[in-house]
């Protein structure tokens, strides 16, 4: 109990939620499985209960943290470790290319109101080999959704489209403190070595699936139409020349459907996708 007391107070702000489960540790720490001379990156690591376990591993830590408090314990508790470095910053303002010098893994407990920017945060070049998440278990599940099922949607492409993705475990509210109100899952995700879409194309896919996915119980015909400005033979051509069928649903569409998609609507003179960078 001494020990909480002189912890800093959980933020609600930065969606804190400190994991103490240590079985759940544990399977973290096999998943990011680094190799020698990768760099360990750590979103958010609180109060260091993961950073612990990371640090007795032989690679360098570059651990990021938004919190004040929590950062300069961190630095006072780790200032032996010339290993480990903290960084007191919000993830999502730092160009990880400025920070690192070779191939890297990332690791973290991210606050799930912001999973989605954070995560399409480091799937950007420099890519990690790989990148170990423990997030919302709704999240996860939509993140490896296939196509047809209830979760698939302009997330699951998105991932997909540059990484793959699965679980390795599902994590109850219990083994947080303070607990959440949902359940949670460590999910892995490992971009591809040569991506289906060039790194150009990757912000206006993400818009122009986001745009699909809005309107996901109409017709895709109807959708694409709407999203692109075809005309209605138009988008019915564009359909039919890639073997969709024009009654199907957004849903129903694989990850490589996505992207013929948007590249043959771009291709029509005068029509292009909705450029977005929603994730």
């Amino acid at each position: 109990m001494r020990g909480e007391r002189r912890n800093p107070p959980v933020l609600k702000r930065f969606g804190q939620h400190f994991l103490t489960d240590k079985s759940v540790l544990a399977a973290i720490v096999d998943s990011v499985a680094p190799r020698p001379g990768d760099t360990i990156v750590e979103i958010g690591p609180g109060r260091g209960v993961l950073t612990d376990e990371l640090a007795r591993l032989p690679n360098d830590i570059v651990a990021i943290e938004i919190d004040h408090l929590l950062s300069e314990k961190l630095k006072e508790r780790y200032s032996s470790n010339a290993r480990l470095k903290i960084i007191e910053a919000d993830v999502l303002e730092i160009d990880l290319a400025s920070v690192l010098s070779g191939p890297f893994v990332v690791v973290g407990n991210v606050p799930y109101y912001i999973t989605t920017p954070i995560l399409f945060h480091v799937l950007r070049r420099p890519l990690p080999r790989h990148i170990v998440l423990l997030v919302q278990r709704e999240v996860a599940e939509r993140i490896v959704a296939p196509p047809g099922s209830k979760q698939y949607g302009a997330l699951s492409v998105n991932v997909q489209v540059v990484a793959d993705a699965e679980i390795v475990r599902h994590v109850p509210p219990a083994s947080f403190s303070p607990p959440p109100k949902v359940d949670s899952a460590v999910i892995r995700i490992v971009p591809r070595a040569e991506s289906v879409i060039s790194d150009e194309e990757a912000g206006r896919f993400r818009g122009f699936v986001q745009g699909l996915f809005g309107m996901r119980r109409k017709q895709i015909a109807n959708v694409l139409r709407t999203v692109t400005q075809l005309s209605p033979a138009e988008a019915v051509k564009v359909l039919e020349d890639l073997g969709i069928d024009p009654r199907a649903r957004p849903e129903t569409l694989s990850v490589s459907d996505f992207v013929s998609l948007m590249r043959a609507s771009s291709g029509r003179p005068g029509r292009s996708p909705i450029s977005d960078q929603a994730g």
